[in-house]
């Protein structure tokens, strides 16, 4: 009995020794747990909602089209500086007639001519619908000006409207006709929002929501200036009677529109969400939008174009260098024209090959000169016959006979008189007597 209590409690203490374990593991596992849970709930709020928001009803916020996010890398490089010359600030104009002159730093302002895009400035009057320049030796000429105050925004854009928001890009000044007046002078003391897209006809979606903003804080200052009541602004923007709000300032791409018109409204608000009350602060613009559009603008969103094909909205010389490229769809055909062009050439080349047996027939003239050859040799031959006549016509008066029958010696007829010399050549036979 003594030998198996023993054996229980060895058992019994191995048994415990186990459960203890069991449970220190199971504390330290829940204990782990329960730490890795307050990390996730410590992490930044934003990463997931801002994949793909729905900021109203009908409204959401998707990602940049690809060809556009492509594009946009390669004028990542750019920081354009604008600059209004004319007018000049506080300027009173004694017509109503304006000449605008701008100046651009750090970056091409141009046209695609085959897709009609390209870099360019914004040019906003007052709270107009803005105009685009895309050539600065062109003038810019407002007419029919309202007496009193005026303000002129310019910001450098990209081909499709996105406002470049680096430090300098923007440039506003305020001008008089005749005279001053309340209108259209913003407090330069107060955020100025200056709403810049969508704006006109639109044939794609998602379509670009962008602003520009100055004198707003920004929102990491809002903690250390709690009693600044637009330390936090706001942006609120209504679409066709459904409102959200931005907090951040960056470009928005949007779908959600429906087909025909729509209307869209930006404020700036403060703190509590009131409007900031300062000009152009509230903007409301009309927009017409037809899916399946086929302007370039539609058909870059759809990602139905090439990197390629319109690398020359952001590159101006790309064009100019690889001009068969960008207009490989339109004007392939010509190109195709061009070849059987060049096929038509090598037939001339077998004109060529026509012109090398005439190049063959060149060496025949060679065998006339081989003709001729026998003609110089004939030419001392009329000298060995004038030495015959006077020393070797003794020894070859039997060969001379047989000369006498060529046609060459025919026409020597004056040498026949020698020929009745021979009776004086036995003569001279005589002497070799001595």
């Amino acid at each position: 009995m003594n030998a198996l209590t023993k054996l229980i409690q060895k058992r019994y203490r191995l048994f415990k020794f186990l459960i203890v374990g069991l449970l220190v593991l199971s504390l330290t596992a829940c204990g782990g747990k329960a730490a890795s849970e307050d990390i996730s709930i410590n992490l930044p709020e934003k990463p997931v909602p801002e994949k793909n928001p729905q900021l109203s009803r009908k409204i959401s916020e998707v990602a940049p089209p690809e060809l556009i996010q492509e594009l946009g890398q390669t004028l990542e490089v750019y920081q354009p500086q604008v600059k209004i010359l004319n007018p000049l600030p506080d300027e009173i104009l004694q017509e109503d007639k304006l000449k605008v002159d701008l100046q651009v730093k750090d970056l091409s302002i141009f046209k695609n001519s085959q897709y009609e895009l390209g870099s360019h400035l914004q040019v906003i009057l007052d709270n107009q619908p803005g105009l685009e320049v895309y050539d600065l030796n062109q003038p810019l000429e407002l007419s029919n000006l309202s007496p009193g105050t005026h303000t002129l925004r310019v910001f450098a854009s990209r081909p499709w409207y996105e406002s470049f928001k680096n430090e300098g890009a923007y440039a506003q000044t305020t001008f008089h006709v005749f005279t001053k007046s309340d209108d259209n002078n913003p407090d330069s003391n107060q955020p100025i929002l200056t709403y810049n897209s969508p704006e006109g006809n639109y044939g794609a979606e998602p379509i670009l929501l962008d602003f520009y903003l100055i004198n707003a804080p920004l929102h990491i200052l809002a903690e250390d200036n709690p009693d600044n009541p637009i330390a936090d602004w706001r942006i609120r923007c209504t679409i066709n009677g459904e409102s959200f709000i931005i907090d951040r300032w960056q470009s928005l791409y949007l779908k959600g529109f429906h087909s025909g018109k729509n209307w869209i409204k930006l404020e700036f608000l403060d703190n509590q969400g009131n409007p900031v009350k300062n000009v152009f602060n509230s903007t409301i613009r009309v927009i017409n939008y037809e899916p399946n559009g086929e302007d370039t603008l539609a058909k870059i969103i759809r990602g139905e174009l090439s990197f390629e094909e319109v690398k020359g909205i952001v590159d101006q010389n790309y064009a100019v260098e690889i001009p068969g490229e960008s207009d490989k769809t339109p004007t392939e055909q010509p190109q195709v024209k061009a070849t059987p062009e060049v096929i038509e050439t090598p037939q001339p080349e077998s004109s060529l090959e026509e012109t090398i047996p005439e190049v063959i027939e060149t060496p025949q003239p060679e065998s006339t000169l081989e003709e001729t050859i026998p003609e110089v040799i004939e030419t001392p031959q009329p000298q060995p016959k004038t030495e015959p006549e006077i020393k070797e016509i003794p020894t070859k008066t039997t060969d001379e006979e047989p000369k006498i029958e060529p046609t060459p010696d025919l026409p020597n007829l004056e040498n026949q008189p020698p020929l009745t010399q021979p009776e004086t050549i036995p003569e001279q036979k005589t002497a070799p007597v001595d």
